[in-house]
């Protein structure tokens, strides 16, 4: 699997969802902002499909924090709110790459000993670190935004995908942690 060609693919896709976006709100632009939106969807769920077939939490974690991080560029700037919760959701996925470099060094081990032992800071008897956390928190933003009126079917369905594929890279991550402290 190709990370480069993922990364590649999810920044075409969300050029076209937001080219379709615009083209809606364009007179006489309606229908091929349709097809845009649409070609962009598809593109972009296949991509999280491939990156969740790897079951690889780096690629899925990569894959998600492209998608946020062009949509983020491409959202307009007068949207403080959305650029704020973009900005948070970046942040917490770059701690998420820095406990997933964590996880493959050598001292890990110590993430055991400096977290509690207390359930809510466990995930499945591991400790949930920054990795855990930016899943869950994340999955919470995407669940919020399925829930917000108007959304499109098919970008509803696009959002359910990313939420998929955060437990599964959760998984995947889970697989390290235990690697990490067999070693």
């Amino acid at each position: 699997m190709d990370p480069t060609g993922l990364v590649s693919n999810i920044f075409n896709a969300t050029k076209k969802i937001d080219a379709g976006r615009k083209g809606f709100a364009t007179r006489g632009k309606e229908a091929e902002g349709r097809l845009l939106y649409e070609e962009g969807i598809a593109l972009a769920m296949t991509v999280f499909k491939e990156a969740q077939a790897t079951g690889d939490p780096f690629i899925m974690l990569l894959v998600e924090s492209a998608y946020i991080m062009q949509e983020r560029e491409l959202c307009d700037k007068s949207d403080k709110d959305t650029i704020n919760s973009l900005t948070k959701a970046n942040d917490s996925l770059e701690d998420a790459f820095l406990a997933l470099q964590a996880v493959e060094g050598s001292c890990y081990r110590a993430v055991d000993l400096a977290t509690p032992h207390d359930k809510k800071f466990r995930f499945k008897d591991y400790p949930k670190d920054a990795f855990h956390i930016a899943c869950s928190s994340h999955k919470t933003r995407l669940q919020n935004i399925i829930r917000a009126p108007g959304i499109d079917p098919i970008e509803k369905e696009l959002l359910k995908q990313r939420i998929v594929n955060l437990p599964v890279a959760q998984d995947g991550y889970l697989e390290k942690q235990i690697k990490a402290f067999l070693n």
